[in-house]
Order: structure tokens, then C-alpha cells, then sequence
């Protein structure tokens, strides 16, 4: 008889005496996993609920998938899109000294055609062009009608779900912002069939082709006219006298920048404070607020602000904000709107990516998780936080494409037109 038909009869005569073959022991790699789905809900099952997420099934789905993982690699790989599901913008696989080598599998760098995208009543325009998207014609506020032969709103869908398996996104608009944006790149060679609409409702049929793009301008839509860069503000006034500054990031000597922006504008009678792509860092939350309490004043709200720098502003305030917003950036634009000192619009919350984290080690010692337990700025959201929700404007403001295609960003000018005819009641602090 042959031994492959002799060793399924020894266990069937095995199984007729109530003795069973003896369990398959775990690989190292199903004990990680074990220990990190049992660890992730202990410390992030907090967010769960605020976030929907379902553990028993990513139980079932990675407790199945880790019996598959044979390698380093492929551990990193199958930890990576655990930590997707958590939903945890600052969710990260860490390598240690085991596995500082250890390299995601070989893909191809992706690049940008030139384009960004927009939401407005329900339908995807053209926010901002230049490179290759530029050089065939596109025009901002033209809607994107199908991509590849599919409705634009299946294209994005798939595109977000893709994304989404690989990627952790601590909420669903900020998938949506961050796929409109830096999601559009691709590998170079790519081509890319879409079908536009213009304004006047004339089709314009396009193949972009990836070739090496470079950064646009991230942030606003639109810049206004006659602006300065310092650091990471950028600052002005507009055509009516109010005064622009757009926050790039929030580092640590963010209020000594905001200084330089007030030396030049803080006596415009309103202010637009964009926040708009702010990419997060860390400061000194009362000494940038203080940057906006006249001097010998305080800001009293849920905490209590006194005035600080040398060049204060005490003027009207309206704050812009999306999903692009992260991180400390969430924190910064938030204490605006929270704190009573500024009237805040946006075309969504921020992205609700802003906690405290830890690193959980895992038993292998190959790899820890780095991972979000406890919510930013329990204060805002009516107790609720940052985290899984972000900072919700007092008023949602969309794109108008008549504006896109004159070259006029919506919300600055909408922000502007507030400033002019201030609503008081929604705002605190009683602005100079």
C-alpha cells in the first residue's frame, strides 16, 4: 500500500479510538498576531464604537491570514493591514534592530500628473491644476466625470477601499481628502482616461500620462494675490484689507512664527487663519493662543488664556479648515473654534487624527505597533475629542466651480465675506 494512503487511514483509526493527531504549534508569527489582536482591543478598543469597528471579524480575518506568513516580509506586510484596521491615522508597524532591513515588497514609486480633486453637491470638479494635467488643457472647475470608463464616484470608491487595506485612515473624510490629493499619484507611464465636463456642459475626453510631477501648491485652491513666505506661514492682506495667513505646519516655534505674520498684518480689522494641509508638529497651545488676546486681557473659556508675544491680535477671526488637517494641526486650528476666539468653516471636520500613542511590543521582538489609546483634547467635541471625529466647523463650506474656474478659492472668499458681517453670536470673544 502506498504511505500517502496509509497516513490518512492511520488517522482515521486514530480518530475511531478517541485519539487525536497532535495540534500544528503556532509560528512565531501566529503568536505575534495572537498577542496583537488580544493587545489592540485592551488598548485601543476605546475608539471602536466612536470608530465602528468590528474586532470580532478582524479576529477572524487575521488570526486565519497569519497561519499563511512564512516570512519577515510577509509579516510586515500582514501587521500593516491589522493596523489599517484599527482606523488610527498614526497607526505604524516599527521595525527593530531584528528587522531594520526588512523592506516592504518592491513596488513602483508613484508620482503626480498635476491635479487635485474636489466634492461639491455631490460631484467631483477639478480643484487645482498644473504639470502634464495643465499642458493637455484641464481647466480647475471642470466636473470629472468617469475615469477609466467608470462613473468617478465607483473609480474613488474602489481607489479608497484599495487604500484603505493598506493604509490607516482615523476617518472616512479623511480617506476621501487624502485620496483626492496625494492618492492621485501613480507610478510613472500610468495612463489615465477621463471624461470632463465643462461649465457651458461641453464633454472634454483626456489621457493623462504620469510622467515625473512635482508638488502643487498644497493647501488652499487658490492662493491669494501679493502673499509672503516665512517658515512654514504665509501671510498677507486681501483685496478688501482683511488679512490672510496660511499655517503649513505647527512646529515647535510656531507662535515665533505667527509673530513675524502679526508684525506685518495685525492691524487689518479681520483675519482669515487657513490651517488648510497643516501637516501637524508640536507646541505651545496657551503661547500661540496668548498671539491673539490683546494685551492686559485674558481668553476665558473652558481654560483660560492670557495674552502673549509682542505684537497681539485682538481682531475678528475666521478659520479654515479639511480633511487634510492632522495631527497637532488638528489641535491648532481647533483651540480656535473650542475656545471661543474665531468662527470656523470648512469643506469637512478636520481629518481626526490627533492622540496619544504608545509602542506595543511584540513577542517575537521583530516589529512593535505603534498605535493611538487615548484621544487628543478631551474638551472639544462636546467631551468627545479629536480622535475618530476631528474638529467640526461651525459652518461646511463647498467649492463653487464658477469660483475654481475663475481662480478663486470659495472658502477665503466666503471667510472674507464673514469677516465683513460677523456672526458675534457664535463667537465668544468679543473681537476689537
Amino acid at each position: 500500500m502506498r504511505v500517502e494512503r496509509i497516513l490518512p487511514l492511520a488517522l482515521f483509526l486514530l480518530a475511531l479510538v478517541g485519539i487525536h493527531a497532535p495540534a500544528r504549534a503556532q509560528s512565531l508569527y501566529e503568536k505575534d498576531v495572537a498577542f496583537a489582536l488580544d493587545e489592540l482591543e485592551k488598548q485601543c478598543g476605546s475608539f471602536f464604537r466612536v470608530k465602528e469597528i468590528d474586532w470580532k471579524a478582524v479576529r477572524k480575518e487575521f488570526g486565519t491570514a497569519a497561519k499563511s506568513v512564512k516570512d519577515e516580509q510577509s509579516h510586515l506586510v500582514l501587521l500593516t493591514r491589522l493596523l489599517a484596521r484599527l482606523e488610527d491615522g498614526h497607526a505604524t508597524v516599527k521595525p527593530t534592530d531584528k528587522t531594520k532591513d526588512v523592506r516592504w515588497p518592491d513596488e513602483p514609486e508613484p508620482t503626480g500628473v498635476g491635479m487635485f480633486w474636489c466634492r461639491s453637491k455631490k460631484k467631483i470638479y477639478l480643484k487645482s491644476i498644473w504639470n502634464e494635467a495643465k499642458e493637455l488643457g484641464l481647466e480647475p472647475g471642470m466636473e470629472v466625470v468617469t475615469v477609466d470608463g467608470q462613473a468617478v464616484d465607483k473609480w474613488l470608491d474602489r481607489r479608497i477601499a484599495s487604500f484603505r487595506d493598506r493604509y490607516s485612515f482615523s476617518t472616512d473624510h479623511q480617506a476621501f481628502f487624502w485620496t483626492c490629493h496625494r492618492g492621485l499619484a501613480m507610478p510613472k507611464g500610468t495612463r489615465l482616461e477621463l471624461e470632463l465636463k465643462r461649465l457651458d456642459g461641453k464633454k472634454k475626453k483626456a489621457t493623462l500620462t504620469y510622467v515625473n510631477g512635482k508638488p502643487g501648491a498644497w493647501g488652499p485652491a487658490v492662493f491669494p494675490p501679493n502673499l509672503e513666505t516665512k517658515g512654514d506661514v504665509t501671510f498677507g492682506l486681501l483685496a478688501s484689507g482683511h488679512a490672510y495667513v496660511h499655517v503649513r505646519r505647527s512646529p515647535e516655534d510656531l507662535p515665533a512664527q505667527i509673530d513675524v505674520a502679526l508684525a506685518a498684518v495685525g492691524q487689518a480689522p479681520g483675519m482669515v487663519l487657513d490651517f488648510r494641509a497643516n501637516s501637524g508638529g508640536g507646541f505651545d497651545h496657551d503661547d500661540l493662543m496668548g498671539r491673539f488676546v490683546p494685551a492686559g486681557e485674558k481668553l476665558v473659556g473652558q481654560i483660560t488664556y492670557e495674552s502673549r508675544g509682542p505684537a497681539q491680535y485682538g481682531g475678528k477671526l475666521v478659520v479654515i479648515v479639511d480633511g487634510t488637517i492632522v495631527s497637532a494641526g488638528e489641535t491648532a486650528a481647533g483651540i480656535f473654534k473650542e475656545d471661543g476666539r474665531a468662527y470656523m468653516i470648512g469643506e469637512s471636520p478636520t481629518a481626526g487624527m490627533s492622540s496619544q500613542k504608545t509602542t506595543i511590543d511584540l513577542p517575537s521582538g521583530l516589529f512593535g505597533l505603534y498605535v493611538s489609546v487615548r484621544s487628543n483634547k478631551h474638551r472639544f467635541n462636546d467631551g468627545r475629542g479629536i480622535e475618530g471625529i476631528g474638529v467640526i466647523p461651525h459652518e461646511l463650506v463647498e467649492f463653487d466651480p464658477k469660483d475654481l474656474a475663475a481662480g478663486v478659492d470659495t472658502l477665503i472668499r466666503r471667510a472674507d465675506e464673514l469677516l465683513a458681517k460677523f456672526p458675534k453670536d457664535k463667537v465668544p470673544f468679543a473681537a476689537r
